[in-house]
């Protein structure tokens, strides 16, 4: 096990399950004391346990990324409990009215789509981006896009392709505008995981496990650790020249 991270502070939005979880959970493993952030407490405080009960360093602090406020008070208690905030995993995103077409979309599907999935990303980078841009050392931020926008499409996910489209361009243009302050942005598109999002509906794991085999190049879906694995390497000094990238994540989907 490397220590990529000891003595760093990272900031995951979204990690009271899935790709979140396991992002904070890898985190912890490479060293990084780790705030975990989301809207309802209980899953974060589980998360935060896992997080301890390995012998790491956890805080977890509720907060809506459609809030800026919110965002901003974030920010402010992970420097205030580790003095700093050296990566940020903006990983916070929704899925709704999944599988209707767009003349039958509701308008506040599509509004919570973009709230949470754009102008999230977009609260989260700014206050991110004010303590980051401070810091001798910079930072180094990863949004979670996916391979559903720039990279394909799907029926019936037009709302949520559209807002995920969105991220992958902002990741691109927040890296131009704040590489020279030190701040080094990139994103990790995932296919298919290893999450519910990914179950259709009344789907069961030994059916989406059929269904991969068929779908998907690879075979399967992608596990939370592999997708977690391409965000760590963003976020670590490996990459150190890696700027505006958008890394899909997929078992071969959009080759």
């Amino acid at each position: 096990m490397t220590h990529r991270f000891s003595g760093r502070t990272a900031l995951v939005t979204g990690a009271g399950s899935g790709i979140g979880r396991g992002v904070a959970l890898a985190l912890a493993r490479e060293g990084a004391q780790v705030v975990v952030a989301g809207r309802r407490r209980e899953p974060l405080d589980e998360t935060v346990a896992l997080i301890e009960g390995a012998g790491g360093k956890a805080l977890a602090v509720t907060a809506d990324v459609s809030r800026a406020e919110e965002l901003r008070a974030l920010v402010a208690a992970a420097v205030d409990r580790f003095g700093s905030l050296d990566v940020a995993v903006n990983n916070a995103g929704v899925l709704t009215g999944r599988g209707r077409a767009v003349g039958d979309l509701a308008e506040d599907d599509w509004h919570r789509m973009l709230d949470t999935n754009v102008t999230g990303v977009f609260l989260a980078l700014k206050a991110e981006i004010a303590q980051m841009r401070t810091q001798p050392d910079g930072g180094a931020i990863v949004n979670i896009s996916s391979r559903i926008g720039t990279h394909s499409r799907l029926p019936g996910t037009a709302g949520y392709a559209a807002s995920k489209a969105a991220v992958s361009v902002l990741t691109r243009g927040a890296a131009l505008d704040h590489i020279a302050d030190g701040v080094r942005i990139n994103a990790v598109s995932p296919g298919a995981t290893a999450t519910d999002m990914s179950l259709g509906q009344g789907e069961t794991e030994a059916g989406r496990a059929t269904r991969m085999r068929s779908e998907v190049p690879l075979g399967r879906v992608s596990t939370v650790e592999e997708v977690a694995a391409a965000v760590l390497y963003l976020a670590s000094d490996d990459a150190a020249s890696v700027v505006g990238a958008d890394l899909v994540v997929d078992g071969g989907s959009t080759a």
